[in-house]
């Protein structure tokens, strides 16, 4: 027929097939995107919920041992490893010790919740390639390294990371006897719930 283009059989069952395969790729990393980002966001928001509830001079009291940390200090350290992440650059390199350490979003809650809308921002209007290798600079104890990551390996570890410092919070809000309505919060996802009850109960 005239305007129409036929393929030999083989060669048009080959196109296909790789059209499924490079579909199929695509609805992997837009699934994988989603529930990665989306889990994201749901660990960030006990972060609003927290900040929402302090006062600027319980953000900012570093006066719980042994460590002398403010809570402030932990959620400006959370927010700043994704900053790290969307400062990626053209070379594909993601600086994890370039932290910006703005000692303001410390020790103001507004200033946090600010910084915090960024962030959220950034997650929710980026597409990101979760399958996509980038170079990760970091200091794990022995001076700066680079290593290789995929963007979602890399979006996994800031989600623990940001949990296990809500760990640490969690222990300064008990020093400052402050309550907190969360019942994981700083555990794991994990975690057994039933071994939750248990450590609920112990306080």
């Amino acid at each position: 027929m005239k305007g129409f283009l036929f393929l030999p059989c083989k060669e048009s069952v080959l196109l296909r097939l790789n059209l499924k395969f490079l579909n199929s790729n695509y609805l992997v990393n837009l699934v994988c995107m989603d529930i990665i980002i989306e889990s994201t966001l749901k660990t960030l928001r006990k972060s609003r919920y927290l900040l929402e509830q302090l006062s600027d001079e319980a953000l900012c009291n570093a006066s719980i041992s042994p460590y002398y940390s403010s809570i402030g200090s932990h959620i400006r350290h959370i927010l700043d490893f994704y900053d790290c992440i969307f400062n990626i650059n053209s070379d594909n390199v993601v600086d994890l010790t370039a932290r910006s350490r703005n000692r303001e979003v410390e020790s103001k809650c507004c200033t946090a919740l600010s910084y915090l809308d960024v962030v959220e921002g950034k997650l929710r209007s980026n597409a990101f390639e979760m399958s996509k290798t980038v170079s990760v600079i970091d200091d794990l104890g022995m001076g700066k390294i680079e290593m290789q990551y995929t963007v979602a390996s890399l979006f996994s570890q800031a989600n623990s990371h940001t949990i296990h410092h809500y760990a640490i919070i969690n222990y300064i809000l008990e020093g400052l006897n402050i309550t907190f309505e969360d019942s994981d919060f700083g555990y794991n996802p994990t975690t057994p719930k039933a071994l939750l009850k248990i450590k609920k109960l112990s306080f």
